[in-house]
């Protein structure tokens, strides 16, 4: 993927946003609506307060539930040497200079023997995603995956695509709890409750593969898993409305609307693309309501990659200029696939196996 170009609350403001984030909007109201309607009633004050001394109660006890539920905030861990691919691979243009290619304003448009490329690209990008699930636990560091995930696509003959595209330093991409997207295997090991994101890319004879999906780690808190399967649902419901001569903004406007049922934040500042013989190009496919131009042509493969936070969509940096964090700490999910438009749909290129790994 790559950058595209409330309600205002009284005094109680943090115990009614923590009470909304534990129980949603009415189990808040419950909790304060008890003492204003013993005004009416017949009850004395004494009543009164009691009963909004156990609001109060309430309210402090779900807020330090939710403190203990919160993963601590993610902190850079060591981030190893770049692995070495061997000379007989070849390679994308962008791999010795390290060099960020420019957009191309293209559509990757295939042919029968560029479909087939495509299918073999997707289908090893896929495996590798699901090898790289299976050593998800509490314990593992993001940095044994990337070995693990180097290892597999190089002895497929193929090369891993993150690796030096614009001087990224591994090759994948794991993105840990709050970290949007473009987060850089380190030492940091997983722990029980997180969620990660794993971004596999391999070019294989001359076309990329590209995808994504969301792995837990150990025992994930309710909240987490409702994240990561609202945003797989928009990645499925998007996938749906696709299909020659379809409005590339349809993507969007079927994304959002999930995000917008489950209420969750839609980010906007990444976007899926073309992909084919090169890595990114156009479309620009937003995860958002927009208004870009073009439809979908036959032979066209490109990503839909949606990404949702349990907070705000605002994001911020790492000094390594990658690691895109949510500005609030709140939990990040994306899934991504790579497709092709058929005469009558469209074809997933990079399906796994099952749904979300526990």
């Amino acid at each position: 993927m790559l950058p595209a170009t409330c309600l205002r609350l009284s005094a109680a403001a943090p115990l009614v946003a923590r009470a909304t984030a534990a129980g949603g909007p009415q189990r808040a109201a419950q909790l304060f609506c008890s003492g204003r309607r013993s005004r009416s009633s017949r009850s004395g004050p004494r009543t009164i307060v009691s009963q909004a001394r156990k609001g109060l109660s309430e309210l402090l006890s779900l807020s330090k539930k939710d403190e203990v539920d919160k993963p601590p905030p993610l902190r850079p861990g060591k981030v190893s040497p770049k692995l070495e691919v061997p000379a007989h691979i070849p390679r994308p243009p962008y791999a010795e200079s390290g060099a960020m290619p420019d957009w191309d304003p293209n559509p990757q448009i295939q042919d029968a023997a560029g479909i087939e490329k495509m299918r073999a690209a997707g289908k090893l990008a896929a495996r590798v995603l699901d090898m790289a699930g299976k050593m998800v636990a509490p314990g593992v560091t993001t940095d044994e995956i990337d070995k693990a995930v180097h290892k597999m696509i190089i002895e497929a003959g193929a090369y891993p695509s993150p690796l030096n595209y614009g001087k990224f330093p591994k090759s994948v991409c794991t993105s840990v709890n709050e970290c949007i997207c473009h987060g850089i295997p380190d030492s940091r090991p997983l722990r029980d409750g997180d969620i990660v994101n794993i971004d596999v890319t391999v070019f294989l004879d001359g076309y990329h593969g590209d995808t994504s999906r969301m792995f837990y780690v150990g025992n994930v808190p309710p909240a987490a898993r409702q994240l990561c399967e609202a945003t797989k649902e928009a990645l499925d419901a998007a996938i749906k409305v696709c299909g020659p001569g379809v409005p590339i903004k349809q993507i969007g406007h079927t994304i959002a609307a999930i995000g917008e049922k489950h209420k969750y934040g839609i980010v906007k500042v990444f976007v899926g693309h073309g992909v084919g013989t090169v890595f990114h190009s156009w479309p620009h496919v937003a995860h958002h309501r927009n208004n870009e131009p073009g439809v979908m042509q036959k032979g066209m493969t490109f990503t839909i990659e949606p990404m949702f936070t349990a907070g705000r969509p605002g994001e911020r940096y790492w000094a390594d200029g990658w690691t895109a964090v949510t500005a609030d700490g709140s939990l990040a999910a994306q899934w991504e696939h790579t497709l092709l438009v058929t005469d009558s749909g469209v074809e997933v290129l990079t399906k796994w196996e099952g749904g979300i790994p526990e």
